[in-house]
């Protein structure tokens, strides 16, 4: 962003929240206009405090019928900032559709619930974490299915997870691939048939300060109801799952197999779906510490990435 522009647009979100009453700290800043209303309305996904520059075709109507139902949020609309006509409005996403509005230049998206960290003004981005693929350890498991670090290092290389994204962890397991792409910025929904796996999730999320979204069901079907990845971790649920995503366009499908799996059926998924495909043979050797205070090797059993990039 243009040095003269991001203080113009910091100061616009800046009046927003003076006229709102409203403390801006760690408010994210993004454009909806010319076309960026899809990733603005996903860093809103990420991020629990966002000011959104509206414009036409991108006002609070069309912020509210990306969020509702599925992230709740409130609504403050900024309307004539400066001026006489001045106006401030609190709504609900669903009121925001439907009521009709002059001329909203910012919209605060935020949930109102959030108690995390709230320092500093962030106009693009934000800083990095400063790591990832985490060890397994820094996760909570349910039933063993924490992808090992190494098969994750690959896979969020893969996906390439960045502010504005949405990301699907369908099949999520823990829901570690979710929470570090949630680290780096990505808007997530977690996906997964099983209730105690999705309370896993849940707790890992709290674990790690992030924001991210569960959507209990089985895959394909429930993947119906979800709004359209940009990149898409297929932790299980096999080539039919691998169709259905495909059909949604993402520009990353990555999925991981054990050996058991034959990872030509998951390719060949990828391929008619309109990919082009790779599949990558992974095993991790670990040393560890023995009783004996010396070294011995771990050999995790060798894991197959297959990712797909749209053609």
């Amino acid at each position: 962003m243009d040095e003269g522009l991001e203080e113009d647009v910091l100061a616009l979100a800046a009046r927003a929240f003076a006229a709102a009453g409203m403390d801006g700290g760690g408010a994210m800043v993004v454009s909806a206009r010319e076309g960026g209303l899809r990733r603005a309305v996903n860093v809103c996904r990420a991020h629990p405090k966002v000011a959104v520059l509206t414009g036409p075709g991108a006002g609070p109507a069309e912020l509210g019928r990306e969020l509702h139902p599925q992230t709740p949020r409130s609504f403050v609309v900024c309307e004539g900032l400066g001026g006489p006509d001045e106006e401030v409005t609190h709504a609900r996403p669903a009121e925001a559709t439907t009521r009709p509005w002059r001329d909203p230049q910012v919209v605060i998206v935020h949930d109102p619930r959030w108690r995390g960290e709230t320092s500093g003004w962030i106009a693009a981005g934000r800083p990095g974490p400063a790591g990832w693929a985490l060890p397994e350890e820094r996760f909570e498991g349910s039933g063993g299915r924490v992808l090992p670090a190494e098969a994750r290092a690959l896979v969020l290389a893969r996906l390439g997870p960045r502010l504005g994204d949405l990301v699907w962890d369908v099949g999520a397991g823990a829901g570690a691939v979710g929470v570090e792409c949630a680290r780096l910025g990505a808007a997530v929904i977690a996906v997964d048939r099983d209730e105690d796996a999705c309370e896993v999730v849940r707790r890992n999320v709290r674990a790690h300060g992030v924001k991210l979204a569960v959507a209990r069901g089985e895959a394909p079907e429930v993947l119906a109801y979800l709004p359209d990845p940009d990149a898409v971790f297929v932790g299980g649920g096999g080539p039919r799952v691998i169709a259905e995503c495909a059909r949604r366009a993402p520009r990353v499908i990555v999925s991981v197999l054990d050996g058991q799996e034959p990872a030509g059926r998951t390719r060949e998924a990828l391929e008619d779906g309109g990919f082009s495909a790779e599949v990558v043979r992974l095993a991790a050797f670990r040393e560890a510490s023995s009783s004996g205070g010396g070294l011995r090797a771990e050999e995790p059993g060798p894991v197959f990435v297959v990712s797909g990039a749209i053609r």
